[in-house]
């Protein structure tokens, strides 16, 4: 009998099962893939996810799988390029761009330390009630062997955006904005960038960051109505979206593709009810976005700390579990609801509101307001002081 079993041993299901592991709960994570292993994913960190791995201790180790850190950056939404430096707050970068199997294997072997047990290649076949209560799983190896039952105390679902565990207890969805982009992505060697590079046009956009072994990734993204003819000829979309991108578009060009060209053209925002009788969920199975403004990974992060914390209030006895987790639930949405309505804004390509655009210009040349704009936009510094500083400039 566990305290918990988590079903996805990835981003937010490890790192719920470190966090519960690391407080003495008895913790099983299981995955049908085997680590370390890629997902084609976005995969950047940013916003409140680089000061949550370095409280944890971890921050250190996912730069350690040669990974730079991202301190500087390019915002351009059609107007011009603003670039800022020295994006350092606390000691802690802005942020990193870890390929998954580096990074998800940070988590895991963090989870391991702790004393969760992980099982690999674990194909999940049913989950198992007791009236209305969710109760266990019923799985088996990939590798072979007869099917076994495990129970917990509550089943966590990590399982992505079309996680089983969130459709065998039927979670209801809610907020839910339709599929509106279509994105496609690879990697580069021999190419500098500038750090992050986030480039807005009305019928495209395009981000690119360093990751791990020296590469870059490039990311672009068209309105989904643009899907079939993006897919004619892939690259030859790719490099035509580069182009007006800056000198994007020239850098790359002058680096080699080294991977293949993946993509993702089902990308629905949603939130789902996390929790119900002896259940709950984390990740992109509770909550659901566009790449647009790369939440995903920093999200998933916050939400297994949220999880991890209402999870410890009932079995220290503090709260009753449906208390504590409807707690995790309205956590959750408060802090992520700004970002939220501003990502499916950005997935529809509606047009950048003037205010923001009044805002870049104001900053515009001067290092300090620059750097303070970008840390704004990343929720670590304040925007209350930056428009303080542009008084009277941006009315």
């Amino acid at each position: 009998m566990y305290d918990a079993i988590i079903v996805g041993a990835r981003c937010a299901g490890a790192a719920t099962g470190m966090l519960l592991a690391r407080r003495g709960y008895r913790v099983l994570l299981v995955d049908r893939s085997s680590f370390p292993s890629d997902v084609p994913q976005g995969h950047f960190i940013h916003r409140h996810g680089p000061p949550r791995l370095a409280r944890w201790g971890l921050l250190d180790r996912a730069i350690a799988t040669n990974c730079r850190p991202v301190v500087s950056a390019v915002i351009d939404f059609g107007d011009f390029p603003l670039a800022a430096t020295d994006l350092v707050v606390d000691d802690v970068p802005m942020g990193i761009g870890p390929r998954r199997a580096a990074f998800d294997q940070v988590l895991i072997d963090a989870a391991m330390a702790a004393g969760a047990e992980v099982r690999t290649r674990f194909l999940v076949e049913d989950v198992l009630g007791d009236g209305d209560r969710v109760i266990g799983i019923r799985g088996r190896s990939l590798d072979g062997g007869s099917p076994v039952v495990e129970r917990a105390s509550i089943t966590i679902g990590a399982d992505g955006r079309r996680s089983r565990i969130a459709a065998a207890v039927r979670a209801e969805s809610y907020n839910e904005v339709p599929t509106a982009a279509c994105w496609y992505f690879s990697y580069w060697s021999h190419v500098d960038v500038r750090g992050i590079e986030f480039y807005v046009r009305p019928d495209r956009y395009v981000i690119t960051h360093p990751t791990n072994d020296d590469l870059v990734a490039v990311f672009v993204g068209w309105p989904l109505e643009r899907l079939a003819d993006v897919g004619r000829d892939l690259e030859r979309s790719m490099m035509r979206a580069l182009d007006g991108a800056s000198d994007l578009a020239e850098r790359v060009r002058a680096g080699r593709r080294v991977e293949s060209i993946f993509g993702a053209t089902d990308l629905p925002h949603f939130y789902r009810r996390p929790f119900g009788p002896g259940w709950a969920l984390v990740g992109d199975a509770g909550c659901h976005k566009d790449p647009i403004l790369a939440l995903g990974m920093c999200d998933a992060l916050r939400d297994a700390e949220l999880l991890a914390d209402a999870v410890d209030a009932r079995f220290s006895g503090m709260r009753d579990m449906q208390d504590a987790l409807a707690e995790y639930e309205a956590r959750r949405n408060a802090a992520s609801r700004d970002d939220y309505l501003q990502n499916v804004s950005l997935a529809q390509f509606r047009p950048i509101p003037p205010a923001m655009l009044r805002i870049r210009a104001a900053v515009r040349g001067d290092a300090a307001l620059s750097r303070h704009y970008v840390l704004a936009r990343q929720g670590l510094m304040s925007w209350e002081s930056l428009m303080a500083s542009l008084a009277g400039a941006v009315a």
